[in-house]
């Protein structure tokens, strides 16, 4: 018999699209996954199966299966019929897609211009059949630049035989957008320098030897790797806490990516600002009381946002203090070392722009999953169902 937690937690996983179930999977240990997909209708296990044997970091572990179909054949007035049918949480009707009797993609409507034409006309007849497309296997950054050049709203992802296998969405692209430009801006702040050691080492690694580029850049991915193997092991420790709160598993990669986001956030502002002479090495330590004040500010207002959000959906109100003060805690600290690890790595002689970013995300990381799974153990029996 499911507890009321596990209840919840399901019934909240279930409610996911399958693109973010698959995000979430992708962050919990094998049991706790399979325990949760097992959880689903086979329909929607099915769904969310597919996506996750896509290779990561492609369309087809980011795109949706859920989208509007329509065949050729048919006229206007039966596919606004079938249009009115569907679910009404369903959210990607601004775009139909066409396909002929084998699935295969041969055109594209948009549902303004369904409904302006003429109820007997044929679908056939007002399609686009100039469709801007991606494979299953086009990388998310190219995914993303190819919705924000295009202007468009969506995406279809066909398979190596043209059939239609799912859509990505503008919405689900802008956090990967987000993410790279974040990283391109970051590797600009630190190869673009105002002294001459700077610019000879942006030089090697840009057109110097290839044995010497990987000489700088591989450590620092080893420190990465190395510092995932830790976060696995984190969460392995925790497991059983996982598989009996199966709640405290929804927020882990809210701990996660907002440590990641706000710690490269803090190096690129450290980053630039250095180049403009905006910061005063010798007076460091007055920038990061400034910069620890503001993590704490941001730490509080999101902690405190998210929370009240995890207390609310999971109708367990210990919960919501616990996400909350691991928060708090993870926000203030990845500010912290987002000024601190870029200016050791600059007095060690060491190249910030290749190293700073994995050294961040590899303690991060660790320390966020440590903290909250603290806390949590902290307050584990307010948190365990009664």
């Amino acid at each position: 018999m499911l507890s009321f937690t596990e209840d919840k937690a399901i019934e909240a996983f279930s409610d996911l699209a399958p693109d973010d179930r698959v995000r979430l999977l992708d962050e919990l240990p094998a049991r706790v996954t399979k325990k949760l997909l097992f959880s689903l209708n086979p329909e929607e296990r099915k769904k969310t199966a597919e996506l996750m044997g896509y290779a990561p970091q492609t369309a087809g572990r980011l795109m949706t299966p859920e989208y509007v179909r329509l065949k050729e054949s048919i006229t206007v007035e039966e596919a606004l019929k079938k249009i009115r049918s569907l679910p009404e949480n369903m959210e990607t009707l601004y775009t139909l897609y066409v396909t002929d009797r084998n699935r295969k993609l041969i055109g594209v409507l948009s549902l303004k211009d369904l409904v302006l034409a003429k109820p007997d006309q044929f679908i056939k007849d007002i399609m686009e059949t100039q469709v801007i497309k991606i494979t299953t296997d086009t990388d998310q950054e190219e995914t993303a630049n190819i919705l924000y050049d295009g202007g468009l709203l969506a995406v279809p992802v066909v398979d190596s035989e043209n059939r239609l296998v799912g859509i990505v969405t503008v919405d689900d692209a802008l956090s990967i957008m987000e993410q790279e430009a974040t990283e391109d801006i970051y590797n600009k702040a630190g190869l673009i320098s105002s002294n001459k050691k700077e610019s000879n080492q942006s030089s090697k690694l840009i057109d110097g030897p290839f044995m010497g580029t990987l000489r700088v850049r591989l450590p620092f991915l080893m420190i990465t790797m190395i510092g995932g193997f830790l976060a696995g092991q984190v969460i392995h420790t925790f497991e059983e806490t996982l598989v009996t709160i199966t709640a405290v598993a929804v927020f882990i990669p809210v701990i996660m990516d907002m440590g990641g986001n706000v710690g490269t956030q803090s190096s690129t502002i450290f980053n630039r600002a250095l180049i403009l002479g905006q910061i005063n090495l010798r007076r460091f330590w007055k920038h990061i009381v400034r910069e620890t004040g503001i993590g704490l500010l941001m730490g509080l207002v999101m902690g405190s946002l998210a929370g009240l959000i995890a207390m609310f959906w999971q109708k367990i109100p210990m919960l919501g203090l616990v996400v909350g003060m691991a928060l708090i805690v993870t926000i203030t600290l990845a500010t912290i070392l987002g000024f601190i690890i870029p200016f050791i790595l600059l007095k060690m002689g060491l190249d910030q722009a290749a190293g700073a970013d994995p050294i961040i995300t590899t303690v991060k990381d660790v320390s966020g999953l440590v903290i909250y799974f603290l806390l949590v153990q902290l307050f584990f029996s307010f948190l365990m169902p009664v």
